[in-house]
């Protein structure tokens, strides 16, 4: 390897050194990119391509055209992207539902109607889990509020403490793919590419990660009940019943019609459906008599915390992605790709499989913001014969994007820094251990796996949507 690919590789294994040893990502990125570009200009680079960036630190001090620039590349690429406004409107959304109440409604009510199957209560979380998914798309509350319901009620009624942690794990983490998602709103940015295909390519590959949970989990109840037993003092069904599930239903339902539909049938942009979806939210909880004060407060705090998180990691990753490409790390990277395999299909395979790995190591806001600006040259040059449909810009990205985002699903759920994992240990009871939760875990990133194979496989899964939305 020649001196720039020894470089590329030496940022990345001091970042992930840092990362190790406990310093927050934010001040990893740019520590990292800092000790690169002060060696690049004491040390490196024979042609002066590098140093002629950083010379007029060394006449002056400082370099004001310079970090004029790049104050106004930052602020004009995430401060005022009108893609990115939609964040904290969605992670305020998220947040605010978990306080309205409609969650613990939906559990009591369904709990009932499913109490007479083999798994019902983890059919019931599952089941759940989806619905959140879909009207919140934030991981940590879905996965704590799930957690807080569910384990004590499956502990109660002696449930398997694998299959109780997995379904609670794999259910909390779908919000993260299906729409409205922070990530695919990240993705969007990255790629460049309509947030709305993306929202509408995501639903059915959702959707379809939550149908195989519901199979594998009714499968498994037939084949193991003593593990999910059905309560013997379970009340009957009832039209009083059926009348609270869809009482406890429709409001989230009707929040995801106005969310999604909005934009799936061209009535709003993402960034007003995002507004709508906080607006909804807020009078959900206002309904449902639960905000207040100190609730309006708490969702304003996280939700400035969450986003200011989320835009620091997007600076810190400009600047990484900065020095990276001052070595030629793009470069480098999309020969080592394509010259992996002939086969554009298993150049994606390839990539995905570097994602897969990178999840045990990484969060998935480092991996979106990182390494899919750098994947973007490699897709768009091996010229994937994606059909469209609807899609009108990149369908190929499209189809891309949608199999990162499943693979990344698996992020939540592999140790050592499985996020789902360890919002879930803090909710459990102390008899409840790791190794309970990394058992149960198994089969579901097993069946990530296989979903992941089926879009990859059936393209039409991302793509038909859109073509029914712009009625192509």
């Amino acid at each position: 390897m020649d001196l720039n690919q020894w470089l590329v590789l030496a940022m990345f294994l001091t970042f992930i050194v840092m990362l190790f040893r406990g310093i927050p990502v934010v001040y990893a990125l740019v520590g990292v990119s800092l000790i690169f570009s002060v060696f690049a200009f004491l040390v490196l680079d024979p042609n002066k391509k590098m140093i002629n960036e950083f010379i007029d630190f060394h006449r002056t001090g400082i370099s004001y055209v310079k970090l004029h620039a790049n104050a106004g590349r930052f602020f004009g690429g995430i401060i005022k992207n009108p893609i990115l406004v939609a964040l904290p409107m969605f992670i305020y959304m998220g947040l605010m539902l978990d306080q309205s109440g409609v969650a613990q409604k939906m559990m009591r009510s369904m709990q009932v109607l499913f109490g007479a199957l083999k798994g019902g209560l983890a059919l019931t979380v599952m089941l759940i889990g989806i619905i959140l998914a879909a009207s919140t798309g934030v991981i940590g509350a879905s996965v704590v509020l799930l957690g807080v319901m569910g384990i004590p009620t499956m502990m109660n009624q002696n449930y398997a403490k694998p299959i109780a942690t997995g379904t609670i794990a794999a259910s909390g983490t779908l919000g993260i793919l299906i729409p409205p998602s922070i990530m695919l709103v990240i993705m969007s940015d990255q790629l460049a590419i309509s947030l709305g295909d993306l929202f509408m390519g995501a639903l059915f590959p959702g959707l379809l990660l939550g149908v195989l949970y519901i199979v594998y989990i009714i499968v498994y109840g037939l084949i193991s009940p003593s593990s999910m037993p059905v309560p013997e003092d379970r009340e009957p069904i009832s039209m009083k019943v059926v009348r609270d599930v869809a009482l406890s239903v429709v409001p989230p339902f009707g929040l995801i019609i106005v969310v999604l539909g909005s934009i799936f049938f061209g009535l709003a942009t993402p960034t007003e459906a995002s507004g709508l979806g906080a607006l909804g939210a807020t009078l959900l909880a206002l309904a449902s008599r639960n905000l207040n004060g100190k609730v309006f407060k708490d969702v304003m705090r996280q939700t400035l915390n969450t986003s200011g998180y989320i835009v620091g990691i997007f600076i810190a990753a400009n600047f990484f992605s900065y020095i990276l490409r001052r070595f030629g790390g793009d470069e480098i990277i999309e020969n080592m790709v394509l010259g992996s395999f002939d086969n554009p299909y298993m150049v994606i395979a390839f990539i995905l499989f570097i994602i897969f790995l990178l999840g045990f190591l990484l969060d998935w806001i480092e991996i979106t913001l990182i390494i899919m600006p750098l994947m973007l040259p490699v897709i768009q040059s091996l010229n994937i014969p994606v059909e469209g449909y609807g899609i009108v810009d990149n369908p190929s990205v499209v189809w891309f994007a949608i199999l990162v985002a499943v693979t990344l699903q698996t992020s939540f759920l592999t140790p050592p820094v499985g996020f789902a994992l360890f919002y879930l240990k803090g909710v459990c009871p102390p008899d409840i251990s790791l190794s309970h939760i990394y058992r149960g875990i198994i089969p579901f990133v097993l069946l990530q796996i296989l979903g992941l194979l089926i879009v990859f496989f059936v393209p039409q899964l991302t793509t038909w949507l859109p073509a029914v939305a712009y009625g192509n």
